[in-house]
């Protein structure tokens, strides 16, 4: 195995990371995850994930994670609720009898992101992850690696694997090329206990999810199993709208009205995801990698994920997309077929950007659409609906 008796530092301990490192013990490998979160419990995971037949899911088959994925799953997350901008369904899942299930490739069940990140982290040689360990500089040591992190420490790695993200450390030793701005911007934020906090759009969700579209803007809102909700605001402006708002994002009466103005024909029941103090609202301009994007291999080091092709959020992909890198570069990786890591990455790399062109313009092509002035038009197109 090209693998055997190397070192292997996977940089970033989000699902795609996290997959890739089960993946790669399956196979007998030495790994090491460095994670900057302090340890598994500091840092509340984000919006619920619905995972794919085709990527997802079948990397968690072949990680031998199914039973503890339909033991952590959510039935009926991904039920779905299409509204106009007045809260009005045009769609709804709920009113469906019979859903789909596993074996179908057009069922895609819902996780919350911190029941994935724990039974992947579960399901790890104890000791795999290095917590605490935000990456400094990576600097080439002979034909391996010396990994510096900001608490002082170091590591050493005969191949790292860069699972760090949109703002990734590793990607610049990899290739130049940046990431484009997509045209939107997003606003997040969790809402703890929706049916006290948001009573109303509790009810609408019914513990599933909810897309709101209207006026070339979006709300789209998701139940999580804690209680809470997440939701993100989507909307055309320009790249440094966060920078030039003045909006002081800690304060929620100062985003509620600029909720008020940027959306003033939405309806009031929106208003209960602004009202409520203490909030945490995050704003993000969607970004997304040069579709057609493509660089020379490396024998020693590779990207998974966010950091390999950043993309904005409106197809799903992001996380399927991660943790099927995961599983075709750990293929690679373990196969016996290729006589050096260069040409095992080499095809890794190469699947890794033909799915990409295509997914990713998918993405591209929902995002623009979704925010269109007849995006509520076409999306019910897209789920087989006539808009009345």
């Amino acid at each position: 195995m090209l693998i055997k008796d190397k070192e292997i530092a996977i940089v970033g301990g989000g699902p795609g990371g996290l997959t890739l490192a089960r993946l790669l013990q399956h196979q007998g490998a030495t790994v090491k995850v460095y994670e900057r979160d302090v340890n598994r419990d500091v840092r509340v995971q984000g919006a619920t994930l619905d995972l794919h037949y085709e990527s997802g899911l079948l990397a968690l088959e072949q990680a031998g994670l199914m039973d503890a994925f339909k033991a952590s799953y959510r039935p009926d997350a991904d039920r779905l609720r299409i509204v106009d901008k007045n809260g009005k369904i045009f769609l709804d899942d709920h009113a469906q009898q019979e859903k789909s299930s596993f074996g179908d490739e057009h069922f895609r069940p819902e996780i919350d992101r911190g029941p994935l990140r724990d039974l992947l982290l579960d399901s790890l040689t104890p000791g795999t992850v290095i917590w605490d360990s935000h990456i400094v500089s990576l600097e080439a040591d002979g034909e391996r690696w010396k990994i510096v992190f900001q608490n002082g420490n170091t590591a050493f790695a005969d191949l790292v694997i860069g699972a760090d993200g949109a703002k990734s450390k590793i990607r610049p030793l990899i290739t130049p090329i940046k990431p484009f701005y997509s045209g939107v911007t997003i606003l997040e934020a969790n809402i703890k206990d929706s049916e006290i906090h948001t009573p109303k759009i509790h009810d609408l969700l019914k513990g599933g999810k909810v897309m709101a579209l209207g006026d070339a803007q979006t709300l789209s809102v998701s139940a999580k199993g804690d209680g809470s909700l997440d939701f993100y605001a989507g909307w055309r402006d320009e790249e440094d709208w966060v920078v030039n708002s003045g909006i002081d994002f800690s304060d929620n009466s100062q985003v509620l009205n600029w909720f008020k103005k940027a959306y003033p024909t939405w309806g009031n029941i929106w208003l209960e995801l602004f009202e409520i103090e203490d909030t945490t609202f995050n704003p993000r301009p969607q970004y997304c990698m040069p579709l057609d994007q493509t660089w020379e291999a490396s024998a020693n080091i590779t990207l998974i994920g966010d950091a390999a092709h950043l993309m904005p959020p409106y197809a799903g992909e992001g996380v399927n997309m991660a943790m099927l890198d995961a599983l075709q570069l750990s293929d690679s990786l373990t196969n016996e077929n290729f006589s050096d890591l260069k040409s095992a990455i080499s095809h890794y790399e190469q699947q890794m950007f033909d799915r990409f062109a295509e997914i990713g313009k998918e993405t591209l092509d929902n995002t623009e659409f979704m925010h269109s002035t007849d995006g509520l038009k076409k999306l019910l197109q897209m789920f087989g609906q006539e808009h009345h």
